[in-house]
């Protein structure tokens, strides 16, 4: 059974940054599609950013492009989600999840909620 535990939200200024943690457990990390994806009220659940774990690639949403930056220390199960720039509309709930699929079409990240098997509680970002 995969565990997924987010940590690193909280609220910040525009135009200041955040580092999300994502902890894996119950799983080896390595080769596995984990993707960070972030839901505001009112809004449908969005992927923007996924790496295949294990040195595979690594993709961010054109949405966040050039401001979030997704990355991985297997030796920790860790995966990140740095943000900069950030702006009043990337406050949502951001969660952690694995065991999917994403892929790059045009620019934009073809990720679906529903392809993912593990997910995490979620931590929030609101930004000001």
């Amino acid at each position: 059974h995969v565990q997924l535990v987010e940590s690193g939200g909280g609220s910040v200024q525009a135009g200041g940054s955040l580092s999300l943690s994502c902890l894996i457990s119950g799983t080896t990390v390595r080769s596995k599609c984990v993707g960070w994806f972030r839901q505001a009220p009112g809004n449908q659940r969005e992927g923007i950013a996924a790496i295949y774990t294990g040195g595979g690639n690594a993709y961010v949403d054109d949405s966040v492009k050039g401001r979030f930056t997704i990355s991985e220390d297997n030796a920790k199960n860790m995966v990140y989600l740095q943000m900069n720039s950030l702006k009043p509309e990337d406050t949502a709930m951001y969660y952690c999840a694995a065991e999917g699929a994403a892929v790059p079409v045009g620019g934009r990240l073809h990720m679906r909620a529903d392809d993912f098997d593990s997910w995490g509680q979620g931590t929030q970002v609101t930004v000001s």
